[in-house]
C-alpha cells in the first residue's frame, strides 16, 4: 500500500501525519480483467491509485469502434476528470485490461481531505498542472509525430502497455490501424536484429 500511495503523493508541504490521514481514506481492491470500473453514461464517484496490473479509459467512436483514450499503469491515476470534479455522465469507460489491484477513494473523501489538508489542495494542483501537460503533449505528438516514433516513445515511457494490452487497443490508442501496428513492431524487429 504504502509504496503505491506514497508514490502518488509525494509533496514537500504533505507531512507524514497528512499521508496517514490520506493513506486510511483509499480501500484496496481487486478487478479482474475486462472488469470494468466505470461505463459509460455513469457518475464517476471514486478515483484509484494502481498498484499493479493495467487500466485503460476508452470510448466509442462514430462507427461504434472502440478508442482506447488512455492507459493506466503502476502508480499512476485512475480517473475521468470531468465526470468526477463536475459531477456528469462519463463519456469514457474505465475497464481493467488485466487483472488489477487499485486503492479507491470516494469522491466525499476527497473533498474532505481537500478541505482539512492545506498541502493536499497544493498537490491537487501540482497533479493536474502535470496531466494538463501530458495532454497537450500527447495531442502535440498526434500531430507532429510519425507513427512509428509514437510507439518508440510508448515503448520507452511506459512497456507495460506494449507488454500487456492488445494490439487493437494500442493501435487505437496511437491513432492507427492493427495492420499499421504490426507493419510497425515487425519493422522495429528486423532494424533491431541488422
Amino acid at each position: 500500500m504504502i509504496n503505491s500511495l506514497a508514490c502518488i503523493y509525494q509533496h514537500p508541504l504533505l507531512s507524514k501525519a497528512n499521508l496517514d490521514i490520506i493513506f486510511s481514506a483509499h480501500r484496496r481492491i481487486k478487478v479482474s480483467k475486462n472488469e470494468f470500473l466505470l461505463r459509460e453514461g455513469e457518475v464517476l464517484n471514486s478515483y484509484y491509485v494502481l498498484e499493479s496490473g493495467l487500466v485503460r479509459a476508452f470510448v466509442h467512436d462514430f462507427d461504434n469502434n472502440e478508442i482506447t483514450t488512455e492507459f493506466f499503469v503502476k502508480n499512476e491515476i485512475v480517473i475521468v476528470p470531468s465526470s468526477l470534479f463536475q459531477r456528469i455522465p462519463s463519456k469514457e469507460n474505465l475497464q481493467a485490461v488485466t487483472n488489477a489491484v487499485l486503492w479507491k477513494i470516494e469522491f466525499d473523501d476527497f473533498e474532505k481531505l481537500f478541505d482539512q489538508i492545506e498541502g493536499f489542495k497544493d498537490w491537487g494542483r501540482l497533479w493536474f498542472t502535470f496531466q494538463l501537460f501530458s495532454n497537450k503533449q500527447r495531442s502535440l505528438d498526434m500531430i507532429t509525430e510519425t507513427a512509428t516514433n509514437r510507439y518508440l516513445k510508448l515503448m520507452k515511457e511506459k512497456p507495460s502497455i506494449v507488454k500487456s494490452a492488445p494490439l487493437k487497443q494500442i493501435a487505437s490508442y496511437l491513432g492507427i490501424t492493427d495492420s499499421s501496428l504490426s507493419r510497425i513492431r515487425r519493422e522495429i524487429l528486423y532494424n533491431s536484429k541488422s
